[in-house]
């Protein structure tokens, strides 16, 4: 066989040569993918889990396979001439510069398709290393910037078709592209808003993944914190959304963070009792509370009398650690102590006006 022999313009050589990178490059792709998968993993993880590492490798090799192969394989057929035979028009474009611009938007599409898988494959291992510790914080710090990355990859990959598949100037586009933003940005104030308050809310943490909050008039767990919104768990069951400002510009009661749980009862009496019995029903109250040895601290006093009736105002405080269970069943117990005692004695409570 005559290797020199031309065929669309092309030795017979240069064919086989390329034909052997191609096959090389197929047999060792698997062995290449996995040690740059390896090195990542291990740079993000030193203590490198066997088993973590088998688990998760595997993700990153696909994509980075196929990526070395067209790589590859681009650099090989690039030693090829394009038939000139071949070169027809379409649309004003030659068939190879329609080629050569297939070629760059799939190695883009590949390279964005490796970084994405990559960025994925880096926040899975953070997640498995966060969730070994107790604070929930950094698990949602995680996906937070996990998507934001994704956008930023995503953006870079847009532009990049736009300059080396479509010629197009990328200055004069971002020039013309921070006008529009400028637009769009005052368009979505709001919505920059609460993106800048999510920033505010990881790093100032008023609250984190897991905590029982309050906040306008809603109680509940704080099930995710997203660009734009928190996600709320209310007890009800619901799962409602706040805008992330007004999480930043409102009071939110943490109640997670409180030290202490309080039983607050607000007792209103006839008029007609007499200030013996109202002494002597604070001072009852007073005694029943003290006995209680998972109460903390107490107050019981006659806080308001007047026309339409006479109020004794008790509450006390229990620490968090004890269940929410336990804790209303100890104000259950106080106010049928409190009724108990005003039937005993011939207490009225006051009747609504």
């Amino acid at each position: 066989m005559n290797l020199e022999q031309q065929f669309l313009n092309n030795s017979v050589q240069t064919y086989i040569v390329i034909v052997v990178i191609l096959l090389v490059a197929f047999l060792v792709k698997r062995f290449i993918s996995r040690f740059f998968a390896g090195l990542i993993y291990t740079w993000i993880d030193k203590k490198n889990h066997s088993e973590l590492r088998k688990s998760h490798v595997h993700r990153l090799i696909v994509p980075i396979e196929q990526f070395l192969l067209y790589l590859v394989a681009v650099i090989a057929l690039y030693e090829l001439h394009f038939p000139e035979s071949w070169n027809i028009h379409l649309f004003k474009l030659t068939l190879q510069q329609v080629t050569e611009s297939i070629v760059k938007f799939l190695f883009i599409i590949l390279f964005i398709r490796v970084c994405l898988r990559t960025l994925e494959f880096i926040s899975i291992i953070l997640e498995e290393k966060a969730k070994l510790t107790k604070d929930q914080t950094d698990d949602q710090l995680i996906l937070f910037f996990r998507d934001f990355f994704k956008v930023i990859l995503y953006i870079i990959g847009f532009l990049l078709i736009l300059h080396y598949v479509f010629n197009e100037n990328i200055g004069n586009l971002v020039t013309s592209l921070s006008i529009v933003g400028a637009a769009v940005a005052l368009s979505m104030r709001e919505s920059l808003e609460n993106i800048i308050a999510s920033f505010i809310i990881f790093f100032d943490k008023p609250f984190t993944v897991g905590d029982l909050v309050k906040v306008n008039n809603f109680t509940g767990s704080i099930e995710k914190i997203g660009l734009r919104s928190t996600r709320i768990r209310t007890q009800d069951k619901t799962y409602i959304s706040v805008p992330n400002k007004q999480m930043v510009d409102t009071i939110v009661d943490n109640i997670s963070l409180r030290t202490e749980r309080k039983i607050e009862m607000d007792l209103q009496l006839s008029v007609a009792t007499s200030a013996d019995k109202l002494a002597n029903f604070a001072a009852y109250l007073r005694n029943q509370i003290a006995n209680e040895s998972s109460i903390l601290n107490q107050y019981v006093f006659i806080s308001e009398s007047g026309k339409q009736f006479h109020v004794i105002h008790a509450e006390c405080y229990v620490s968090m650690e004890s269940s929410l269970e336990t804790f209303q069943m100890l104000r259950e117990k106080l106010n049928l102590a409190a009724v108990a005692y005003a039937n005993q004695h011939q207490i009225n409570f006051a009747e609504k006006a």
